[in-house]
């Protein structure tokens, strides 16, 4: 485990809110951030030119994917996920633990880890915390996350217990494996609990004994309703250290995103920018809009006005429906290049209101005016 200042520098607090930055090997990450979601080694429609000129600092990638298709072997013979994917910024791997919980029909957990059925071909294989520390080792991510077991919700305190006691013996192997490896590759471990105030402080504090470069809260968005989403944050975030960084993995809304930075949590990741859009979803300051509303037809203005992505500043709210309802493959593009600005951008303005001290005002008034309407559907699944 490399020193607490190697890792991360906290430049600013503001209450719970923080400014930082994360050092990696592939460059520093200024704190809030937001990931696009790179799961096979690609973010849906968007080139890597792209995500540079819209200053994505960081991508993630998914383990259990790319060990599937292409395979590690193809990975290694080509440099490394970097270089095979034309990414030269830092890249996390989620380490394929979240399969546990979605891929559950697939599925044999036993004690060494997990035997899965390829959701592509049916073939077998085995990934357990070993397994998957070696082969983020192979891909080379600058960020790596320990092998846990997400659990469902609902879950009963047994279960749950049962579950927490095998994520923990994963995070010591993999901790182990990453020290018998040598790699200069950081390791995340990640707390799990499920809405158990008591499980969520045992989780947390048995991690940092056996001593990680960050720490991640795990099992929110398996389908548990918002209120109990906050709160296993709210659980969680008196035992994260103060001087590594706080990952809550896999979500969420623009307005989610905004309420999590004031608990005190620094990196997020989530597949609804690119999700949405293939839905013909916009993301504006107030909220999801729909595209296909009769009042886009003739309208000239941008999806939002004042907006610095690409395709606000070259291309009408009227040209984008035409795309869409033409089932042109464009208009899924913009949309998301759109989207995936406006989280970037979100983050950005949340971590310079931070820096200015105007955090509560900030945050107010972006929650505030935010709306998402509808019953978007909360849970993650392995694609984005």
């Amino acid at each position: 485990m490399k020193r607490a200042e190697e890792v991360f520098q906290l430049e600013k607090t503001d209450g719970k809110a923080r400014a930082g930055r994360v050092r990696t090997l592939h460059g520093e990450v200024p704190t809030p951030t937001f990931m696009p979601v790179g799961t096979q080694a690609s973010v849906k429609g968007v080139s890597p030119d792209e995500l540079i000129e819209m200053e994505a600092p960081i991508i993630l990638g998914n383990t259990y994917h790319l060990v599937v298709r292409p395979g590690l072997e193809v990975i290694r013979e080509m440099g490394g996920l970097h270089k095979f994917m034309g990414w030269n910024g830092p890249i996390l791997t989620d380490s394929g633990g979240f399969q546990v919980f979605s891929l559950a029909k697939i599925r044999e957990v036993a004690e060494e880890g997990v035997t899965f059925s390829s959701h592509v071909d049916g073939k077998k294989f085995f990934l357990g915390p070993r397994e998957a520390i070696r082969a983020q080792h192979v891909l080379g991510s600058d960020i790596m996350m320990a092998f846990d077991e997400c659990p469902p919700w609902p879950c009963e305190r047994a279960q749950m217990e049962e579950s927490l006691a095998r994520t923990l013996r994963w995070a010591k192997v993999c901790r182990e494996e990453q020290l018998s490896l040598g790699t200069n590759q950081l390791l995340f471990g990640i707390g799990q609990g499920g809405d158990h105030a008591d499980l969520r402080r045992k989780s947390l504090e048995a991690l940092q004994e056996i001593g990680f470069d960050g720490y991640a809260v795990g099992g929110v968005s398996v389908g548990e309703p918002e209120n109990l989403m906050m709160a296993a944050i709210d659980h969680s975030e008196p035992h994260l250290p103060a001087d590594r960084p706080r990952y809550v993995m896999g979500l969420g809304h623009p307005d989610q995103i905004v309420r999590m930075i004031g608990k005190g949590i620094d990196m997020f990741d989530c597949v609804l920018p690119t999700r949405v859009a293939r839905n013909g979803t916009a993301c504006t300051e107030t909220g999801p809009e729909s595209v296909r509303k009769p009042t886009w037809t003739r309208d000239e203005k941008p999806i939002v006005n004042g907006c610095g992505c690409y395709t606000c500043a070259r291309f009408s709210r009227a040209y984008i429906q035409h795309l869409i309802k033409a089932e042109e493959l464009l208009g899924l593009r913009l949309i998301s290049l759109h989207n995936l600005h406006f989280y970037l951008e979100t983050v950005r303005q949340a971590r310079a209101a931070i820096l200015a001290k105007r955090w509560d005002e900030w945050s107010c008034e972006f929650v505030g005016r935010y709306r998402r309407g509808g019953k978007e559907k909360e849970q993650e699944t392995d694609e984005d």
